[in-house]
């Protein structure tokens, strides 16, 4: 049953068309392009001066928008004016600052989207907000977030403060590990030595998979919801990368066989049947 799954789905239509999107980066700018071509206006913010002319020439209105843990730095009346959803699509961003508070710089944004016409909130979260395992347990839509990092508790607290506020509706959208064309883990992975994890599914997700899933979410209007979203197709991580490798002639990843591996399994199954979405068959 859909209750089992969703919190809630609100079936009022967007009354216009306009979407402020947070985040025009790999991920956002396609996003912007593919619901530009749709019929969609759309908002877009970006960190650096030098990228307002290529949201220009895609279609997208330009806002220089930047986060900190006290303030939001540039026009974010303007950025959220009118439109009635909101997708946030930044990465945390602990990787190179491991002591930033990205949970600090989203309560900033919330109380400027609290002033303003959002109705709605999309935000692009990760699968990484559950713990890998040697089990490899099965995550479906109900599992609980149990992940114990740094960058996964932001996340997760992050999630809870956007499903908690009484000012508009968010639906969070889990994606596994991103790849396309001009991205893939296997390249980095290429000729390195005692990878660890070997044993482990993998759970990535084409980024064409990623615009076409947020596009019917919204096309649906499927708020109040919390997805996963992973390709079902299921290989180790020594078997997919090894052949990645094979396949593009470059130099075979050595992984670890002495440690127990530990991962799990994103099971996305109940959200494609929902938007009836078909993954690509190729990773």
């Amino acid at each position: 049953m859909l209750s089992l799954f969703l919190n809630h789905i609100d079936l009022e239509t967007v009354k216009n068309n306009k979407i402020s999107i947070l985040g025009c980066g790999w991920l956002g700018l396609p996003l912007a392009k593919s619901l530009v071509d749709n019929g969609y206006e759309i908002k877009g913010s970006t960190t650096t001066q030098d990228k307002c002319q290529k949201l220009v020439e895609d279609g997208v209105t330009p806002y220089l928008i930047k986060l900190n843990e006290r303030f939001v730095e540039g026009e974010i009346k303007d950025f959220l004016k009118e439109s009635e959803l909101l997708i946030i699509n930044i990465p945390p961003g602990l990787r190179n600052n491991p002591k930033k508070n990205h949970v600090s710089e989203i309560k900033q944004l919330i109380h400027h989207v609290e002033n303003s016409t959002i109705k709605y909130i999309l935000y692009i979260s990760s699968t990484s907000v559950f713990k890998d395992e040697v089990e490899f347990p099965l995550i479906t839509q109900i599992t609980l977030p149990n992940a114990t990092s740094n960058s996964a508790k932001q996340l997760i607290d992050i999630e809870n403060l956007l499903k908690t506020s009484t000012k508009f509706e968010s639906t969070i959208l889990r994606f596994s590990g991103l790849i396309g064309k001009d991205r893939h883990p296997g390249k980095i992975l290429s000729g390195r030595k005692n990878i660890l994890n070997g044993k482990a599914p993998i759970n990535l997700i084409h980024r064409d998979d990623c615009i076409s899933i947020i596009s019917k979410l919204i096309k649906k209007q499927l708020w109040g919801a919390t997805f996963n979203a992973s390709n079902p197709y299921r290989h180790t991580r020594e078997d997919y990368y090894t052949n990645y490798c094979k396949e593009h002639h470059l130099v075979l990843p050595e992984f670890d066989q002495e440690n127990v591996s530990k991962g799990k399994i994103i099971d996305s199954t109940k959200l494609a049947q929902l938007i009836k979405h078909k993954y690509k068959t190729s990773l």
